[in-house]
């Protein structure tokens, strides 16, 4: 019986965790800003670690590529320093993804909202006109 929480999970929360303190106290390049690492996601031989993030600084497809490809850029540096970290013998890789799931969320509210309001104008119509 597998584990409710395995290795690859507590080696992505440790990363995620040394990651967001990294970018906090020791990443110096303007370009970064504010970025919010959302989930990550280890592979099961440990090789690889996928960091979804995103940015409130980074409105446009543009400044989405150009902090990815910082972050893509700096990747041996956070990895070295995630590894002085780590009591492991190996650390993943660090590759990096933009995060879609907030302003697909924001979509989907908005969605839901419009097809209650919906529903609530074709309700309140039937009402009127039941005698």
């Amino acid at each position: 019986m597998p584990k409710e929480y395995g290795r690859e999970r507590r080696v992505a929360d440790f990363i995620q965790r040394e990651f967001a303190s990294i970018l906090q106290r020791e990443m110096k390049d303007p370009r970064v800003g504010m970025v919010s690492v959302n989930e990550v996601k280890v592979s099961t031989d440990l090789g690889y670690a996928d960091l979804y993030v995103s940015s409130l600084d980074a409105q446009s497809e543009e400044e989405r590529e150009e902090l990815l490809e910082v972050l893509r850029g700096a990747a041996g540096f956070l990895r070295t320093l995630i590894a002085k970290r780590a009591q492991m013998r190996t650390t993943p890789r660090l590759r990096f993804h933009w995060d879609r799931l907030p302003e697909e969320s924001n979509r989907m509210a908005r969605l839901i909202d419009a097809a209650v309001a919906s529903d609530g104008d074709r309700n309140a119509e039937s009402d009127e006109d039941r005698p």
